[in-house]
């Protein structure tokens, strides 16, 4: 069955140009979880009322309670150093990852790739609805980037329990270029990463 991958999720303050991560949250290969508000830079402006009501944080939450960008940049290359970690929303999340280390200046020490990737059809074609189940098994109260992450390693966990991994893997390229959403709150076509998955890492030291 192998070894369950790192798994990264980020709250945004929306979509779109402007938007800028205000949370990010890790679940290592092993279970364990960072999770850590940013607070915005002065000229990160954007704010999405509809984007809150999903995730619940307010800017004023931010303001008070979020940590320098710098600090969370230096945590996730902490804990993700040396390794590929996977998200559900590579368009999305992408940009912003990049906006945040490109704000402080800082080379990110791990690649970036496409949860899908490692999907096979029948995997990927399982996806959504053991997505939904896993959520309700977890009945999380509160709508948290690593909770979030972690639901999503639960969910290839079980993909890979249920079906075994048949296949190969699915291809994601497509989808990616158009943005599709994640069933995460994270809608469709609002924001597009450039280069492929895993480029980042590369590209930024270049």
């Amino acid at each position: 069955m192998g070894e369950v991958p790192a798994i990264l999720d980020i709250e945004a303050s929306g979509f779109g140009r402007g938007s800028y991560p205000i949370e990010v949250g890790i679940v290592d290969s092993a279970g364990a979880m960072f999770c850590s508000l940013i607070q915005p830079e002065p000229e990160w402006q954007h704010w999405d009322a509809s984007a809150e009501a999903i995730h619940g944080i307010s800017r004023a939450t931010l303001c008070r309670y979020g940590k320098p960008p710098l600090w969370v940049a230096q945590q996730i290359n902490s804990h993700l150093r040396g390794q590929v970690v996977y998200c559900d929303a590579w368009a999305h999340d992408y940009p912003w990852l990049a906006r945040l280390f490109d704000v402080v200046d800082l080379v990110p020490q791990f690649k970036l790739a496409d949860l899908r990737c490692l999907l096979s059809e029948a995997e990927a074609r399982h996806w959504h609805a053991v997505l939904s189940q896993v959520r309700l098994e977890q009945a999380l109260q509160r709508h948290r980037a690593s909770s979030d992450a972690r639901i999503l390693q639960l969910t290839l966990q079980k993909l890979r329990q249920n079906l075994g991994g048949a296949g190969e893997p699915a291809a994601v390229g497509a989808e990616l270029a158009e943005g599709h959403g994640n069933g995460n709150g994270k809608a469709n076509g609002h924001a597009h990463g450039r280069g492929a998955p895993g480029e980042w890492s590369e590209r930024k030291q270049s």
